[in-house]
């Protein structure tokens, strides 16, 4: 046989879309946990192998910095359209928005934990929230520190989302309802507020944490005026 006649390497497996990989590794995620997304789970869900995705990704750990840069995509933070608010309404805007967002994918928030997100995505909605402390006269320790804290703020109730159930409250408050008031009488006072909703707590803490920001922006520009 002539090695024109000799048969040609059968072609590898066609690789699929990135978006594609992406977003079947998201579900995998939202569906089984952080813990159950490894290369070769997602393989089997998309029904390939996994060399087809180390073409694309070259470790578990670029797939879920891209997973978390899928989600920070799903931000609909855009500042430039929400003229005529301060900055404070503004930065309130954003936290809600980045909470409601993970409050779709519970089980993807110890992802953002374990992985400072520096994808695309990520990085434009670093530098817009960062841009609008210090376009109201933050300082930019400050600054800093205040889209450091408002992010783990955020952060630490996503990754209590998947423990939250309403249903289970109801119940807990059933049983504030219950306890010996002689025993417990400021809890039992306030009983019928407890367990506090997450989303209500989120909203509660969010203000005082931006009025607590805001405190300690008024008495850093009063030093400097000193």
């Amino acid at each position: 046989m002539t090695n024109r006649q000799k048969s040609k390497p059968a072609p590898g497996r066609p690789p699929f879309p990135v978006d594609r990989i992406v977003s079947t590794a998201l579900q995998i995620v939202n569906e089984e946990g952080a813990e159950a997304l490894s290369m070769r789970s997602l393989a089997d869900r998309l029904e390939s192998g996994t060399a087809t995705l180390y073409r694309h990704f070259s470790n578990r750990a670029n797939l879920i910095a891209q997973v978390v840069d899928c989600i920070f995509g799903e931000l609909k933070w855009k500042p430039e359209k929400l003229t005529g608010l301060n900055w404070e309404e503004m930065c309130r805007a954003f936290a809600l928005n980045a909470f409601e967002t993970l409050s779709r994918y519970p089980n993807a928030a110890p992802l953002l934990v374990e992985n400072l997100p520096l994808g695309p995505n990520a990085m434009i909605i670093r530098e817009s929230v960062i841009s609008l402390f210090l376009s109201n006269e933050f300082s930019p320790h400050l600054a800093a520190l205040s889209y450091a804290s408002l992010s783990r703020y955020i952060l630490g109730f996503a990754v209590q989302l998947k423990g939250s159930d309403q249903k289970k409250n109801k119940n807990d408050s059933n049983t504030f309802r219950k306890l010996n008031s002689a025993n417990f009488p400021a809890t039992v006072k306030v009983a019928e507020f407890l367990p506090v909703p997450i989303e209500k707590e989120f909203k509660f803490g969010l203000d005082l944490l931006i009025d607590g920001i805001r405190q300690i922006r008024d008495k850093e520009k009063s030093l400097k005026k000193r």
